[in-house]
């Protein structure tokens, strides 16, 4: 579960590194200046259009995650319960032999 985390930290600062660096490109092109903040409010909204995809596929890959460790504790606590009914069934059973 650590490697989802750095990978969501990585993945946090390219987005941001690449937002920071095309606003610095846009502010230094020798443009008009409302060019530049046409530019700047079009790639704005491409960053933020890309921020909520990769927020809805990281929230789509912790809920199979939490899923999954739904479904691995149910299938641990069967195990476990079946298991203890038949150590208890056994003693049972050799203490009516004894």
């Amino acid at each position: 579960m650590s490697d989802n985390g750095s990978g969501f930290k990585f993945f946090t600062g390219l987005v941001i590194g690449a937002a920071v660096g095309a606003l610095a490109g846009l502010l230094f092109a020798p443009e008009a200046g409302e060019e530049t903040r046409k530019k700047i409010s079009d790639k704005s909204k491409e960053v933020a259009d890309d921020l909520y995809d990769k927020f809805d596929e990281l929230k789509e890959s912790v809920t199979e995650v939490l899923e999954d460790v739904k479904d691995s504790t149910a299938e641990t606590m069967e195990t476990l319960k079946n298991t203890t009914n038949t150590i208890i069934k056994e003693v049972k059973a050799k203490t009516k032999e004894a």
